[in-house]
């Protein structure tokens, strides 16, 4: 099951909106075939394997990261064509939360007599998937805050200047994490001040793989984005949220989707409805690059699983821009926790994943 999970890695930047998913086929210790699943509509990790098994996989014994699918959707259901193989044995790691699948397939085998295990690094392989799980079971993507920040916990100067904090290898480490989430999201501030592309750039990427252009999400409550910025040029899917009654005053929007999102009490798109939206448009992963005022609204609302954040060794003063503006809790004991899940140098900057306390049952 650690070789099926290695395997899924594989399809890490390119599975979307679909899971990862790897599958190893095995009599006893002798592997007889093995694949991982590449692109959505293409033939899952299981199809791959079987034919590298060939007449070997009958007898043998399956291990898959996600539980075999059980219906016709862009592929045949995959549990069928164990069965038909003549495996003897699957062993599953995790459920698939999908309600189309969500149990069916491990039934289905079941019912064919096939032997059936679930479980097996169970806790790796949703790790793996946990904007795919998210999405499914909390009706929300995985919600990752990316943040660049001064050793006195700063991310730009008071008058808006950011660039650059970290240094080459921290931004160059940004694009891994950009191609593996499913959607890129920022508010409208960040986009006038700073005109971003939110895409990834193809020749920082460690592999030099492919991915898929993760969706460009902006927070725009009365669509007052100027026309010229990079968001709106075409060269990635774009959503622009909005509050109902706002209307686009020209044709700027013509290379972006609108989405009217329900108002919070503040006259802004409500970020619950905002991230349901983007759950429905198969959004696994989000990775939020914004201002402070968006970044501190997810976290006062529990929206936020974890936190991604490059430290670099500058200081730039109590006047400066913070990350995040957060309530502030009413004593030490009441502060929110963090879990440290990771920890690298790049160059001269530190790069901190934490997962939010409050998050760590969850998917």
């Amino acid at each position: 099951m650690t070789h099926a999970l290695e395997l899924a890695g594989r399809g890490l930047h390119t599975t979307q909106p679909n899971p990862r998913v790897g599958c190893v086929i095995a009599h006893a210790e002798t592997v007889v075939g093995m694949g991982w699943h590449q692109r959505a509509g293409e033939p899952h990790a299981e199809v791959f394997a079987l034919r590298e098994a060939g007449a070997l996989a009958r007898g043998a014994t399956a291990y898959v990261t996600l539980e075999p699918c059980s219906h016709f959707g862009r592929t045949p259901p995959c549990a069928d064509a164990l069965i038909a193989a003549g495996i003897a044995r699957v062993v599953v790691a995790a459920d698939d939360p999908n309600p189309r699948v969500a149990g069916a397939g491990l039934a289905r085998l079941a019912a064919a007599g096939v032997a059936v295990e679930t479980g097996l690094l169970r806790d790796a392989a949703r790790d793996l998937n946990r904007g795919f799980h998210s999405r499914f079971e909390r009706d929300r993507p995985w919600v990752r805050i990316k943040a660049a920040i001064s050793l006195d916990g700063r991310n730009a100067l008071a008058s808006g200047e950011s660039k650059w904090i970290t240094g080459e290898a921290a931004r160059t480490d940004v694009q891994e994490w950009r191609a593996r989430s499913s959607a890129i999201m920022t508010g409208i501030g960040t986009v006038i001040a700073d005109d971003p592309r939110l895409t990834v750039r193809r020749e920082a990427l460690r592999d030099h793989g492919e991915f898929v252009p993760p969706l460009r999400v902006v927070l725009d409550s009365r669509l007052r984005m100027p026309r010229g910025l990079q968001v709106l040029d075409g060269g990635a899917p774009t959503h622009v949220l909005h509050c109902p009654g706002a209307t686009p005053v020209d044709d700027r929007f013509t290379r972006a989707k609108t989405v009217a999102i329900a108002a919070d009490a503040q006259g802004r798109p409500d970020l619950v409805v905002a991230l349901r939206h983007l759950a429905h448009s198969g959004v696994n992963e989000l990775q939020v690059e914004a201002g402070a005022r968006l970044c501190g609204a997810l976290i006062d609302r529990d929206l936020v699983d974890e936190l991604l954040v490059y430290i670099a060794p500058v200081l730039l003063g109590d006047r400066s821009r913070p990350f995040a503006c957060l309530a502030q809790p009413a004593s030490i004991a009441a502060a929110r926790r963090l879990q440290l899940v990771e920890h690298r140098q790049l160059g001269d900057d530190v790069l901190l994943l934490y997962r939010c306390a409050a998050d760590r049952s969850r998917p």
